[in-house]
């Protein structure tokens, strides 16, 4: 980062001065749910998924059970209040959103995308779920509109992504990262900070790797201790710690100062389902964090 440079007020390129930049406006995002499930859940690859993924597969606040075009309106009515725009970005969230057959993929994301609200088609999944025929059909969409496709990469450490359940091997995000720039997309990849056993060096490595892979985007995220998860159980035995608040941001405003100007941040924090979080919950306060962050840049770039 650029030490003093300033994109919209902020120390770094945020996604809401990307999105003005890119379309004249803030744009919301609606949570919606493509009723897949996961590799990592079903069998294919493991059961029970990433230790720190919930039950909703990270999509609690998606609509579930219903029809999309349902989901959508749905959601439009649950921001209502904030937001007096016009355009969207419709955010498959739940699970893993390629992981199904072409076909049934097409008839999901087609109507979504040709909506005149739809500005923006945004896909979370797995970089191990990305076959040629779903890159290709990715690569239709992009043809349509802006398609961004959610990786997650979480920590290039080998032994933790062992024991986090990933999955996946750090080859299979270099080339589904290469073949959806290859298609047009945007690519957006998720760290995880705070990870068990892992320093500050392993995040600052995660976090140059992916703005090296040449991803576009990136999300930082809090490590939350959610119930029903294999790491909440390795919380209650003693097995994991969490960041304190002042220790997070201090990691945080390290990472965004190793960061290129022109990765779009995405995200800074994270805000769990209150229904579920054990810990941190000085999480909860996303104002709170992200205006402690926001303050700590501006006094490191003075």
């Amino acid at each position: 980062m650029e030490k003093g440079r300033l994109w919209g007020g902020r120390y770094y390129y945020s996604l809401d001065c990307y999105l003005k930049e890119k379309f004249g406006e803030k744009l919301y995002k609606l949570a919606l749910d493509g009723g897949m499930t996961c590799p990592n859940r079903d069998g294919k690859i493991s059961h029970g998924g990433c230790i720190f993924c919930s039950e909703g597969g990270s999509g609690e606040f998606a609509a579930k059970g219903k029809d999309i075009n349902t989901q959508i309106e749905n959601a439009k009515q649950l921001i209502k209040n904030k937001y007096s725009g016009s355009g969207y970005i419709a955010y498959f969230q739940s699970y893993t959103n390629t992981y199904a057959d072409v076909g049934y993929l097409k008839k999901l994301f087609y109507p979504v995308i040709m909506r005149d609200d739809i500005r923006v088609l945004s896909i979370a999944t797995r970089p191990d779920c990305l076959e040629n025929d779903k890159i290709r059909l990715i690569e239709e969409l992009c043809r349509i509109k802006p398609v961004w496709v959610e990786l997650g990469l979480q920590t290039t450490n080998e032994a933790t992504a062992r024991l986090i359940n990933r999955g996946y091997s750090l080859p299979v995000y270099d080339s589904a990262v290469k073949r959806l720039k290859s298609a047009g997309a945007e690519v957006i990849t998720h760290a995880i900070i705070g990870l068990p056993n892992e320093t500050y060096e392993d995040m600052e490595a995660t976090v140059r790797y992916i703005a090296d892979s040449g991803a576009d985007g990136i999300k930082l995220q809090l490590l939350h201790i959610l119930k029903n998860t294999v790491l909440c159980d390795m919380y209650n035995e003693g097995l994991v710690r969490v960041l304190t608040e002042d220790e997070y941001v201090d990691i945080v405003c390290r990472l965004i100062s190793v960061l290129p100007p022109d990765i779009v941040v995405h995200r800074l924090t994270g805000d769990g389902d209150k229904r579920l979080l054990i810990a941190p919950l000085w999480s909860c306060n996303k104002r709170r964090v992200l205006n402690k962050i926001n303050h700590r840049l501006k006094l490191m770039n003075q």
